[in-house]
């Protein structure tokens, strides 16, 4: 299978340095967060994670919605990224994701799951990461 699109980023000094991409359209300060004893002066790879698959997961649903010929120009979603320990010693990512849409609750609530199996994101975390949806308030 050939990738519709391909990109390369690089990280300098783990989560106190830096990480830019090689188009240089991206280049970004990494500090830990204070939570985790560090000056959280700067970004973090969790709010970097958040931030792609919340914009992700939004076009996963334009998507969707256009091939369903709903008339939808914009849909919300707000990722929160959890890092928690493992059982093995290491670290794990916990994913919510809220979705707000101008639709009757069943539609939207069917759309965003469809939506849910189109994802890029969703899909490459499938069987790692229990992504909690919510929709209008409403837990999926």
């Amino acid at each position: 299978m050939s990738a519709l699109y391909s990109t390369t980023a690089s990280a300098l000094s783990g989560r106190n340095g830096q990480v830019s991409t090689d188009d240089g359209k991206l280049s970004l300060s990494l500090s830990y967060p204070k939570e985790l004893g560090g000056t959280g002066e700067a970004t973090n790879p969790e709010q970097l994670f958040a931030a792609g698959y919340a914009a992700c997961f939004s076009n996963a649903i334009l998507h969707v919605a256009r091939e369903q010929k709903l008339a939808l120009s914009q849909a919300p979603v707000t990722a929160e990224v959890g890092l928690v320990a493992n059982e093995a010693g290491g670290f794990a990512l916990t994913v919510s994701l809220s979705v707000t849409l101008e639709l009757e609750q069943n539609a939207a609530q069917q759309l965003v799951a469809v939506a849910h199996q189109v994802c890029p994101y969703s899909n490459a975390v499938k069987g790692n990461i229990d992504v909690k949806l919510s929709v209008n308030g409403v837990s999926l």
